[in-house]
């Protein structure tokens, strides 16, 4: 209760300014510009944030503090909703997710044609002896072309 009558005094007046200013925010709801929230909803933007509500919380009352917290969670929300970031993570789905719908899907039994081919005989062994041809080829009229070499 300290800090609230503290707000009051003649020495906090700009804290006093700094604390409407910051309800009117939360109490209007005003939407973000694009602009602003392309550079709130960035992990710098998000850090710098956080650090402004420390500082408010360090150096100024508490009361202050837990309104710029306030502020600060509305703003970086209405910022992801603005940019769209918001919609992302809610819609779009993970990596996980689709993988996992796609080894569902590809779940096939095990079908005939894979098992005559299992059972057919391989046409060459490993250490099989396979003899020379007992043919030769021969070169067919090269009409004037040069031999590959």
């Amino acid at each position: 209760m300290e800090s609230f009558t503290s707000l009051f005094k003649k020495e906090h007046r700009g804290e006093l300014i700094l604390a409407i200013l910051l309800i009117i925010y939360l109490v209007m709801g005003f939407k973000t510009p694009e602009s602003v929230a392309n550079m709130i909803d960035t992990i710098p933007g998000k850090v710098v944030i956080f650090i402004v509500v420390v500082f408010l919380f360090i150096y100024y009352s508490p009361i202050l503090g837990i309104l710029g917290l306030f502020v600060a969670f509305t703003l970086i929300r209405s910022s992801s909703i603005t940019t769209g970031s918001d919609a992302l993570q809610k819609y779009v789905p993970t990596e996980e997710k689709k993988t996992s719908q796609f080894t569902a899907y590809n779940q096939f039994p095990y079908t005939l044609e894979q098992e005559v081919v299992a059972k057919m005989a391989p046409i060459l062994t490993s250490g099989s002896s396979m003899e020379n041809p007992s043919y030769k080829p021969i070169l067919d009229n090269l009409h004037y072309a040069s031999p590959l070499k």
